[in-house]
């Protein structure tokens, strides 16, 4: 099998730690990877890999959010220390680990991804999320309008690959849903359209690693 890599047309150095505000330039095919990631985790990074290669894409942010709106403050490291801790550990080119969501005063991955579009309306944004958030996006704020304004790939994740398939999103966007086979153009398709993209999966769990699970690494794991 070929492995594509990212496609690399724009040549630009990253972000600052201190700034956190990526660019988006004209035509970029840019995977976005919102969570807590408390703490990040081997599992992002398998992902963020698995969708530079699968969906050919230019890079993936990882949007680093102040608080869950879904997600209890209990177990919560500080939004600082875990930006921080992100950005240390995630050690790839294709990969900008953000605060955005803190900087552009949002809460909802809906309100996100609209101010990112107002922002750089020539860039071709994905929305990147694993099977166990396909599960219950129905549960997000406007979810709907998610589907509705930027294509969405879903990573297979054990133990949601088929019962996510039959959640309340997969069968309200069943005939959107974009083949496999197909997914390197994903970008290029405008919404609603949505991609499951198979293949071998990572079991590392952030809610395992806060629990004691040091099987996998992890942001922090070494301080």
């Amino acid at each position: 099998m070929r492995h594509l890599t990212p496609r690399r047309r724009h040549i630009r150095s990253a972000p600052t730690q201190a700034s956190r505000r990526p660019i988006a330039e004209r035509g970029q095919r840019i995977g976005l990877l919102g969570g807590s990631f408390n703490p990040a985790h081997e599992g992002h990074l398998f992902i963020s890999r698995l969708a530079l290669e699968r969906l050919f894409l230019d890079e993936v942010w990882w949007l680093v959010a102040p608080q869950n709106p879904l997600k209890p403050l209990d177990d919560m490291a500080p939004f600082e220390e875990r930006l921080r801790r992100t950005d240390e550990f995630a050690d790839h080119p294709g990969i900008i680990v953000t605060g955005l969501e803190r900087d552009l005063g949002t809460r909802f991955t809906v309100d996100t991804i609209a101010r990112l579009q107002i922002r750089a309306p020539q860039t071709r944004f994905v929305w990147l999320m694993g099977a166990d958030n396909l599960a219950t996006i129905h549960h997000w704020h406007r979810w709907q309008e998610i589907f509705e304004s930027v294509p969405v790939a879903v990573f297979d994740r054990a133990p949601y690959s088929f019962s996510c398939l039959a959640s309340r999103a997969a069968v309200r966007y069943r005939r959107h849903r974009l083949p496999a086979s197909r997914a390197r153009a994903l970008a290029d398709v405008a919404p609603p359209v949505w991609t499951f993209v198979l293949g071998p999966r990572h079991p590392a769990s952030a809610t395992a690693i806060r629990a004691g699970d040091r099987s996998f690494g992890f942001a922090g794991q070494d301080d």
